[in-house]
């Protein structure tokens, strides 16, 4: 296990072995701090060397699960897990479906306006969503790392032949995938494989993928993204690393004006929103006497706040 160094200008450099990171701390040459989890260490002195090496990260998507990998030629830094960001595009639908409802209601309302977004280039929400989570979690290693190369496993949509509803230009998982790949290209240097080719590599390294998808360990999907770094990079054929770190986005609500019918007396319940009372703000980390480290959640009639564990339970 590594511990990433910053400077003091916030600029990754290589990272260094926890003993070494220690000795840093307690003489003062460096600061301790956290970024979304991760133990890391800044500078407080110019080094005396910088010596960057190649890095690469390997990025196996998926519809449930996705696998990341930081690796150098020399050492396996980082192995993450993360839940997929696939939720959006069922709100959206939900959203549409409250909105067409509140049109037939006797209430004040404003008059049909002519879409605005008729005509113009963009990426639906639902697919924005799932490529820009990846993006994120690829500027959140940059920050830690100095990464050089992203590798990522290719995928293709279904397509059928001589049909325009199945092209590969309206499919949502390749308009998202060229959005990715073109912002990816601005910053590093994109390489892909396909999936035949990451499991060419994973024989012939001797390494097994568990067929248990939605479990947490380094075999399901990390085993791919470690493949695709090691092509990327090279260096040492054996696993080093294997502990994974396990993320999951926010499940963040919007606020809803009109989310159900109305209660007796026409009350609406309220829903949604970030600003709670007194200023407080939703998915502020708050330390609990008895739970610990809790996520602040919404606000009930009797005005008591709701608090949800990091773990998920």
């Amino acid at each position: 296990m590594f511990v990433p160094v910053v400077d003091k200008n916030q600029n990754p450099l290589m990272p260094t072995r926890p003993s070494r990171a220690a000795k840093w701390i307690k003489s003062g040459k460096a600061t301790p701090f956290w970024s979304n989890g991760v133990f890391c260490v800044r500078l407080n002195r110019e080094p005396s060397k910088r010596c960057d090496q190649e890095i690469a990260v390997g990025v196996d998507p998926g519809s449930k699960k996705e696998g990341f990998t930081v690796k150098s030629a020399s050492h396996t830094y980082f192995n993450v897990q993360a839940d997929a960001h696939n939720k959006v595009g069922k709100k959206v639908e939900e959203r549409r479906e409250l909105r067409r409802g509140r049109r037939s209601r006797k209430c004040p309302n404003r008059e049909n306006r002519t879409n605005r977004l008729t005509n113009k280039e963009r990426i639906p929400a639902g697919t924005r969503a799932r490529w820009d989570w990846k993006l994120r979690i690829l500027d959140w290693f940059s920050k830690l790392y100095p990464i050089t190369h992203i590798c990522v496993e290719d995928i293709k949509a279904r397509t059928i032949e001589h049909a325009k509803k199945w092209n590969t230009s309206f499919s949502p998982l390749e308009v998202g995938k060229q959005w990715f790949y073109a912002e990816i290209e601005k910053r590093w240097e994109l390489l892909t494989l396909q999936g035949w080719q990451t499991k060419e590599i994973r024989n012939r390294l001797g390494l097994k993928k568990s067929s248990k998808k939605l479990s947490e360990t380094f075999d399901v999907h990390c085993v791919d993204s470690w493949c695709l770094a090691y092509y990327t990079i090279g260096g040492t054929a054996k696993v080093d690393n294997t502990d994974i770190f396990c993320i999951s986005p926010i499940p963040i609500q919007r606020r809803t004006l009109h989310r159900e019918q109305p209660k007796k007396g026409r009350i609406r319940s309220r829903y949604g929103g970030t600003v709670l009372a007194n200023g407080l703000v939703k998915h502020t980390l708050v330390k609990h006497v008895k739970h610990g480290l809790t996520r602040l959640g919404g606000i009930n009639a009797k005005r008591l706040f709701a608090l949800y564990n990091l773990a998920g339970k």
